[in-house]
């Protein structure tokens, strides 16, 4: 357990970000009052945070485009309907909402494998290897690439519900409450989901220990 306690944090220190404070309740009051620019400000405040939740909920920059924009639009047109709280949880329901259409939408479509097809025999790789650069590189040298290819790739293999709390909790910082807001689930559950989350989460890394720093790595089998 202490060994999976050292591997969060280490991971949260590496992945994760605060946001500065804001007065959103005073931009709330003004944008009912129909100021445009309150309104925008609470936008601007907001945008990269929704893009980014978005963008590791759905892994293409233009779906996640697409869901933020709806969800700011969603925002704007039934901000009469906010009850108070956080408007970035309430926001941020929108934008977790509109990833979940979307994925259900992909279900029902031809989707891409996870992982590329070999040119010589047509199977799916199961190492790492079409992370790497075809272009050479030094042997100690440490991409930053590679390392969120392969965070992404960790990401996607969750199931929604859980990619949505691990990103909104350990990528983007949100508090436990503002995450039981955002996607409408009991804390106690947001909390089950998380820990199993990020289970699966530092097991899969442990597939690119190549790409990890060495505060990521675990130990022989350690737990």
């Amino acid at each position: 357990m202490q060994s999976s306690f050292l591997f969060w944090n280490a991971y949260c220190t590496y992945f994760c970000y605060n946001k500065l404070a804001m007065d959103e309740n005073a931009l709330i009051q003004d944008a009912l009052k129909g100021e445009v620019d309150a309104f925008n400000r609470l936008v601007l405040a907001y945008q990269d945070l929704a893009f980014n939740v978005a963008y590791r909920m759905l892994a293409d920059e233009d779906l996640a485009a697409d869901a933020v924009q709806n969800a700011f639009i969603s925002a704007y047109r039934n901000l009469r309907s906010y009850r108070g709280g956080s408007f970035k949880a309430w926001v941020m329901r929108m934008v977790t909402n509109g990833c979940y259409d979307e994925l259900r939408r992909q279900k029902r479509r031809p989707t891409v494998p996870l992982e590329p097809v070999s040119r010589d025999d047509g199977e799916e790789m199961e190492s790492a290897e079409w992370l790497a650069s075809e272009d050479p590189q030094p042997e100690d040298a440490f991409d930053q690439a590679e390392l969120e290819h392969a965070l992404q790739h960790c990401l996607e293999n969750l199931a929604p519900e859980f990619r949505a709390v691990v990103v909104l909790v350990d990528v983007q910082g949100m508090d436990y409450d503002e995450v039981s807001q955002s996607v409408h689930t009991p804390l106690g559950t947001v909390k089950s989901r998380l820990a199993r989350a990020r289970l699966k989460l530092r097991d899969c890394l442990q597939k690119f220990q190549e790409l990890l720093p060495p505060q990521f790595r675990l130990n022989g089998g350690a737990r």
